[in-house]
């Protein structure tokens, strides 16, 4: 037997797991398993028990990644089915199968000399320890899924800690899946944490009221996800190759790539709100109000509609920036650049004022006195305070969407504190605000 004839079977396991990573990669996962299910039925009789184990492994790893990236196992209930027909949660099947895994580590045999079959063995060994570290990873932001959609009926949500933690994992982890033959994993991993972090930061940045870095953020986040879903377009593609278009049914994007997408279109709908002023002065206000139209919500377009309704005399959103020494206004300003610090009424601007654009000057006193006297009522973050002034003849009522923000609604005459459709529209726009509906919507199925 020649030393050519001896190393034929290397390649053909490398070639086995480099079509199934590229399989995962494309979360073609029942393919992936398919495949590998396949291969082990074939090899069954002459591969030795080494390749045979990592075989069965890489099949629970298909069916374990079906379940994270369609969120599944969120809100499933203790009894549910898993693919180890075990009643557990997706830790305990990442668990199992890290567990499965050692043992393929475990069975490694040492050779004195180097041979083929050695050099197999310490490749599936080195595959197989790294492919422990990222079973760990997947727990780790299975539980991030899990603890963000358990905050979805917060008031607040502390974007920060969540990107702290995400980002702990993602330095623990980053750098420990890193040979060839994973790339497809590493660079999904690597892709979806980038974006999910990218979306958090700018839900921080937007709540303080940081316009470029939040412009930043949400730029990242788009160019990233755009990238990812190009790998459903190269699935479609090789389906079409591979099996002549035949009924093939379209390759359709798991639920956490759609529920980013979703999270990212929520973030810019605030994005818009928030900042339109800095944005409208980019383009003219016909452009500009198609371009809210598309977003969803529209809130400009929601208060716009409610201010004709109503025949109200004037919607704010007044940003508080006591304590702010960053604060310059709308828009982007040089870091190096100075500006004397706000002080009185200028500490609570309104960064958006419908329908005129600019803040009623006369009725701003009562809005500040008022953001003060009611400020424990404000702070729960669901309480309408409704006001009554007789020197002005004017109704107020202001809501809190979140700790920097208050929204006003101003009409002309004596208004009921007891308004329904106004103390719902105010709750309404302040829970979306919020943002953190987009959380809720995370288990597959549910309605946002």
């Amino acid at each position: 037997m020649t030393e050519v004839e001896e190393l034929r079977p290397v390649p053909r396991e490398v070639a086995i797991l480099e079509s199934f990573f590229t399989q995962l990669g494309m979360f073609s996962f029942d393919r992936a398993r398919d495949y590998v299910e396949k291969e082990k039925d074939n090899s069954s009789r002459s591969a030795g028990p080494m390749w045979a184990s990592l075989l069965a492994a890489l099949g629970h790893l298909a069916a374990a990644e079906k379940a994270y990236h369609h969120l599944t196992f969120l809100g499933q209930k203790i009894g549910g089915q898993s693919f180890f027909s075990r009643k557990d949660s997706i830790r305990s099947l990442y668990t199992s199968l890290y567990n499965e895994l050692r043992k393929v580590v475990m069975t490694t045999s040492r050779h004195s000399q180097p041979n083929p079959a050695s050099y197999l063995e310490d490749l599936l060994c080195h595959l197989s320890e790294q492919l422990c570290h990222f079973t760990q990873a997947r727990m780790e932001t299975a539980d991030l899924y899990e603890k963000m959609h358990s905050l979805a009926s917060h008031k607040s949500i502390n974007s920060e800690e969540l990107l702290t933690t995400l980002e702990a994992t993602m330095s623990k982890y980053s750098t420990k899946f890193h040979h060839p033959i994973l790339g497809r994993v590493e660079e999904g991993f690597q892709t979806e944490v980038d974006v999910v972090s990218q979306l958090l930061r700018c839900q921080s940045q937007v709540s303080e009221w940081h316009f470029l870095p939040a412009l930043l953020s949400l730029h990242e986040a788009n160019a990233k996800l755009t990238a990812w879903g190009q790998l459903f377009q190269r699935q479609k593609e090789t389906r079409k190759h591979l099996f002549g278009g035949q009924s093939q049914k379209a390759a359709q994007p798991p639920h956490l790539y759609l529920w980013l997408q979703r999270f990212q279109a929520s973030l810019l709908a605030k994005f818009s709100f928030y900042f339109h002023e800095a944005l409208s002065r980019q383009t003219v206000p016909t452009d500009m109000k198609a371009l809210t139209t598309r977003t969803t919500p529209d809130y400009h377009g929601k208060i716009s509609s409610f201010i004709r309704k109503h025949d109200a005399s004037n919607v704010s959103l007044v940003f508080d920036n006591r304590g702010s020494e960053s604060f310059q206004g709308h828009g982007y300003h040089h870091p190096h650049s100075y500006r004397e610090a706000p002080k009185g009424v200028e500490q609570f601007p309104a960064i958006v004022s419908l329908p005129s654009g600019e803040r009623p000057l006369t009725h701003w006193p009562n809005v500040i006195m008022m953001m003060g006297d009611h400020a424990a009522e404000l702070n729960t973050l669901d309480k309408v305070v409704h006001f009554y002034d007789d020197k002005v003849q004017s109704t107020y009522y202001l809501t809190r969407p979140e700790p920097h923000f208050t929204l006003v609604v101003i009409l002309d005459g004596r208004k009921s504190e007891k308004d329904l459709h106004i103390s719902a529209f105010l709750q309404e726009i302040s829970s979306s605000l919020r943002n953190s509906k987009p959380f809720s919507t995370l288990k597959p199925g549910s309605k946002g």
